[in-house]
């Protein structure tokens, strides 16, 4: 499949907000908002209709974001990952030994998949609540998303400039990883068809299922994270002090 199938080989990337620190973590509610991350700025924002506004201050260095089935914000911060929940109280999910939790994913049987590059592991918070460690043979985990079937995990190895992939089995027991593909990734998410879009150097990397690279979808500033938002039909993309929006051809893979 050719990247032109994916996205309009004319469609530039627009600039929905900006001013910001270092921006990560876009997450779209389905209630038609985006929230992102300023890490070094401690906090979380929310963007809706062309309105800013501070979601959360003093974040606890909160990094990667995703919400769950009933729209409750799961969030990666230092020393653990949490859920703000729908009164607005916090609850911890995961803590102790953890470092600084990076990005995670939400699986459509309830439990969570997060890494922290610190430790080198990558884990798994069960259904029942419980964390656990999934796999210690990624370097430096970073970005990590579902295949459509959620049968595969990708995850960015950044310090091996690579991406991994591993085979879930029931019960969300993760096989022996292997190389994808060759990259420097940082997040990364898939699509309906397979593909899997990574922030890189330069842009979105685009890969095909078996990891063949598509194309680059370049991008103003660095990227370090984007995630699917306007219908599942259009990527928002966090890049150094900005976020921005691009318009695809193909639909985003629902995890929420």
């Amino acid at each position: 499949m050719a990247i032109d199938n994916l996205i309009d080989p004319k469609a530039q990337p627009v600039r929905v907000a900006t001013g910001f620190r270092f921006t990560e973590g876009p997450v779209f509610s389905r209630r038609g908002y985006l929230l992102f991350t300023d890490i070094p700025n401690n906090r979380i924002l929310k963007w809706e209709e062309g309105e800013l506004t501070t979601f959360r201050e003093n974040s606890n260095g909160a990094n990667g974001l995703t919400f769950d089935h009933q729209g409750r914000l799961l969030v990666c911060e230092m020393g653990k990952v949490t859920r703000t929940e729908k009164d607005g109280s916090v609850t911890v999910l995961a803590s102790g030994g953890i470092e600084r939790a990076n990005d995670l994913v939400y699986a459509i049987d309830g439990s969570i998949y997060f890494t922290d590059p610190a430790k080198s592991r990558i884990y798994q918070i069960q259904r029942d609540g419980k964390a656990r460690v999934a796999a210690e043979d990624c370097t430096g985990p970073n970005g990590v998303a579902l295949s459509p079937t959620q049968q595969k995990l990708y995850v960015a190895d950044s310090r091996q400039r690579v991406l991994r992939v591993y085979d879930i089995a029931p019960g969300g027991d993760l096989g022996k990883g292997r190389v994808f593909a060759e990259c420097r990734g940082d997040g990364l998410k898939t699509d309906e068809a397979g593909n899997v879009w990574v922030a890189s150097e330069g842009g979105l990397w685009v890969f095909d299922p078996s990891g063949t690279r598509l194309g680059i979808v370049s991008t103003p500033e660095q990227p370090s994270n984007c995630n699917w938002g306007g219908g599942f039909r259009g990527l928002y993309i966090t890049a150094r002090t900005s976020v921005y929006f691009i318009r695809t051809k193909v639909p985003g893979t629902r995890t929420y």
